[in-house]
């Protein structure tokens, strides 16, 4: 009995040291973001701050500060990254099934029926604010840990960038990721008109911009090191999801066998993960995530899943603005969208 009391006492200690450490790291934090150039942003009530060459609101900076001083991956574990609504949600998904599929069966019961996928494979950044703990890199085990984050490259932890484990980086046609992210944001909390939004985000000014450095880091990585980070584009994802879903199997070392291609597991995977099944799915219609004291609604993370969308709400003349900034910014590289309208 006396045994027990104390290790009760044993980890209540460590809980409050652990709880300790957090308030006096948030208060340096707090100090440092201070310090930083500051720009209003779409939000009525919540100013960007420009952290290591990129916008974020305060609460982002301090979980980043926090992943770069105490996160430590494994060579097993996956990392997903993206720019904020470049098919993040449909990535999460399709990721979690791929490297979970032995584990339950996808037509009878999953996870996606009582969970969301930001709840499933929550953003790094947000683990500080989310009271979720990483996990330990030096213990023992055969399954790989699956996260995600919005943090451009240059900012990710360097234990990160210097181990073994595999980066997926999912992007899209920036002219669907200026109109999905103005509709992201509830109206009634936004600042700007799509016109004055549209500017800012052609200066990029915008959550986690700019776009086209964010883009450009990951895009370059990939090229030095493409056995280790993965490049992928919404559009080609969209077009042909059977085999971009075999690509990112084989990318992570968990390729189909022949046995589950015969079966079909390919094509439940991709169903399962479809816009249309997760979006009519009670887990994602009710609820609301905590993105560091910014409470989103689950539903509001589906509006439409679509290519091209961009020609509803966007002039010609707009357009053509963003096709040059994309040109001037990313073309010279190799990275185009040409093909995406």
């Amino acid at each position: 009995m006396a045994s027990v009391q104390s290790a009760q006492n044993a980890g209540l200690l460590q809980s409050r040291t652990e709880e300790d450490e957090k308030q006096r790291v948030q208060g340096s934090h707090g100090e440092i973001i201070s310090t930083l150039p500051v720009e209003k942003s779409w939000r009525a009530d919540i100013p960007l701050y420009q952290y290591q060459g990129f916008w974020y609101y305060a609460s982002a900076v301090e979980g980043i500060m926090w992943v770069q001083q105490h996160f430590k991956p494994r060579k097993e574990d996956v990392l997903l990254a993206s720019f904020p609504k470049s098919g993040t949600t449909w990535l999460k998904s399709l990721m979690f099934a791929i490297m979970n599929r032995s584990r339950f069966d996808l037509t009878v019961s999953h996870h996606f029926l009582t969970s969301s996928p930001h709840e499933l494979v929550p953003f790094l950044e947000y683990y500080l604010h989310q009271n979720i703990p990483f996990p330990d890199p030096y213990t023992s085990s055969s399954l790989p840990h699956l996260f995600h984050t919005h943090t451009p490259f240059i900012s990710l932890p360097q234990p990160l960038i210097h181990s073994q484990c595999r980066i997926v980086y999912i992007c899209r046609n920036p002219k669907d990721v200026f109109i999905s992210t103005f509709f992201f944001h509830p109206i009634g909390d936004l600042l700007l008109s799509l016109e004055d939004a549209f500017d800012k985000f052609c200066q990029g000014i915008s959550y986690n911009g700019p776009f086209w450095d964010h883009m450009l880091e990951y895009w370059k990585a990939s090229l030095v090191s493409p056995q280790r980070i993965l490049f992928m584009k919404y559009e080609d994802v969209k077009r042909d999801s059977l085999s971009q879903v075999k690509r990112l199997a084989e990318f992570v070392g968990r390729p189909f066998s022949s046995e589950e291609e015969g079966k079909g597991l390919i094509e439940e995977i991709v169903e399962l993960c479809s816009f249309g099944n997760l979006s009519n799915l009670e887990a994602n219609k009710t609820g609301a995530i905590n993105l560091g004291g910014v409470r989103v609604g689950k539903d509001e993370f589906f509006r439409k899943g679509e290519i091209g969308d961009w020609k509803n709400h966007l002039t010609v003349e707009m357009a053509d603005r963003l096709d040059r900034i994309v040109e001037e910014k990313l073309g010279a590289y190799g990275l185009t969208f040409g093909d995406y309208h």
